[in-house]
């Protein structure tokens, strides 16, 4: 089973995704990075995903279940979510930001 990760600019009008194909211990990009709510995110996510037939439809729907909660987490703003409180929910997944 192929495994992934995401790359996350945490900002403060944009939450930024990207996914990693990680190979051994090396990480290759996957994908260039998706701005919510810029644009779709989740709709460039997924016609990135649907364009690599080597992803199983298991693992994209994984993946694209992933990018959602990465977008609720962030657009809950009610509570200010901050990029340490986002690496605290999400430790898996490799995190840069602004607040």
């Amino acid at each position: 089973m192929q495994k992934f990760t995401f790359r996350i600019l945490w900002l403060d009008n944009n939450v930024a995704i990207a996914i990693d194909h990680v190979v051994g211990k090396n990480i290759s990009p996957l994908t260039s990075y998706f701005f919510w709510p810029r644009n779709d995110a989740w709709e460039q996510l997924k016609t990135e995903l649907d364009s690599k037939p080597w992803i199983c439809e298991s693992q994209k729907i994984d993946l694209l279940n992933k990018a959602t909660e990465i977008i609720n987490f962030w657009q809950d703003k009610s509570k200010n979510k901050s990029v340490s409180q986002a690496q605290d929910k999400f430790p898996e997944f490799i995190f840069a930001g602004s607040n």
